[in-house]
Formats: C-alpha cells, sequence, structure tokens
C-alpha cells in the first residue's frame, strides 16, 4: 500500500508563533495562506502542517499521489483503491470517499491509540 507523501498536521494555538518557532528550526514556508490560518512548512523531505482552528487534534497526514514537494507521482495508488484495501482489511473508517468518483478526495480513520489519520488526495 503507497500512501504518498507524510506530514504532521498541528493543530495550534497562535499560527505566528508556530511559524517563528518552525522557522527556528530551520523550516521554511513552502504553502498555504498565514491569513487562513493555515501553512505548510518544509526542511529537506519533512513536511508539517500547521493549522489554528481547523482541527481538535495533531494528525498524521498522508497524501497520495505527491511526492514531498507536491508533485505528481505517475501512477499512484487512488485514495479510492486505499479505501478499499483497508476494509478488506477490517479497518474502520471515520470518513469515506465516493466510490464512483474520480480525483481529489480523503479518507479519515484513527488508529488504536485515539490518533487520527488523513488520507488526502489533491490530484
Amino acid at each position: 500500500m503507497q500512501l504518498g507523501a507524510f506530514s504532521i498536521s498541528l493543530a495550534v494555538k497562535d499560527i505566528a508563533a508556530s511559524r517563528a518557532f518552525y522557522e527556528k528550526l530551520g523550516f521554511t514556508v513552502f504553502g498555504g495562506d498565514q491569513a487562513q490560518r493555515w501553512l505548510i512548512m518544509k526542511s529537506g523531505s519533512t513536511l508539517i502542517g500547521l493549522f489554528q482552528g481547523m482541527f481538535e487534534k495533531n494528525m498524521l497526514t498522508f497524501n497520495p499521489g505527491w511526492d514531498s514537494d507536491a508533485k505528481a507521482v505517475p501512477g499512484f495508488e487512488d485514495v479510492r483503491s486505499l479505501q478499499a484495501a483497508l476494509k478488506a482489511h477490517g479497518v474502520k473508517l471515520d470518513q469515506e470517499a465516493d466510490a464512483s468518483t474520480t480525483g481529489p478526495a480523503y479518507i479519515t480513520l484513527t488508529d488504536p491509540d485515539g490518533n487520527p489519520i488523513l488520507i488526502d488526495q489533491h490530484v
């Protein structure tokens, strides 16, 4: 199963303070919009999403179809295929993608320790 690029999505209290902190660790803004209270920070191939007021908890995030530079990966495993495989393995999904569609979609699930996981396909 190929889940795509990995990042951690952090539920932050103050987007500006979080940005300043992660910049001190060597991260730079890779994407997002601080005015909309979300940023993607990057250091090498490491990605951290900062989200103020969007999520209740920190979340593991995978992006099928993207590499760590947000570039399309040819021949990637579609989120709907991942959804079907997970369900076949008995994994309970919190949100499912519409299997009759194509293109961008997402699914969510929770690991045994209560950590939310987002599989978010943008292509």
